[in-house]
């Protein structure tokens, strides 16, 4: 038996073909979405997944503004950040966080509220970090990115 045909295949970052993926946000649940997106993000979708190469593609969400939430989700469920200060909790709503996302002071493809949830579902360490950089979020149906050519996928036929 040949045993060098038996070799473990490990990723490094030069050996990693990232894609460009289009992802329309159009009534999908949030939390639904931004786990698929998650999961594309890590790379964790492709045969040749590490966890410790950012092996992951590059997503583009589209129509941002129509993403559902269930219930009364939107004005109920709160977000707590901490400034470090004495009583300098501050609480967000998913409302609010969608509100500032119109913002024209805050740098395109950065949607408070999907980056938000995606860093929760992400690596709480310095991969992680650098993953959530791949991740572009549009609140119409237009984007800078057309000349990356990102293939459309829906998310409803994903697992």
């Amino acid at each position: 038996m040949d045993t060098l045909s038996y070799k473990t295949i490990s990723p490094n970052a030069q050996s990693v073909q990232s894609e460009w993926v289009l992802i329309d946000a159009t009534d999908v649940p949030l939390g639904r979405l931004c786990s698929v997106v998650a999961k594309i993000l890590r790379g964790k979708h492709k045969p040749t997944y590490s966890p410790h190469v950012l092996c992951g593609d590059n997503v583009v969400i589209i129509n941002a503004e129509k993403v559902a939430l269930t219930g009364k989700k939107f004005t109920d469920r709160i977000y707590l950040n901490f400034t470090g200060y004495p009583g300098g909790q501050r609480e967000l709503t998913p409302e609010v966080l969608m509100k500032k996302s119109f913002n024209k002071h805050l740098r395109p493809g950065m949607h408070p509220l999907f980056l938000r949830v995606l860093k929760g579902m992400l690596p709480k360490n310095r991969i992680g970090r650098r993953i959530l950089e791949n991740v572009h979020v549009y609140n119409g149906p237009s984007h800078p990115h057309e000349a990356q050519a990102p293939k459309a996928i829906d998310i409803n036929k994903l697992k």
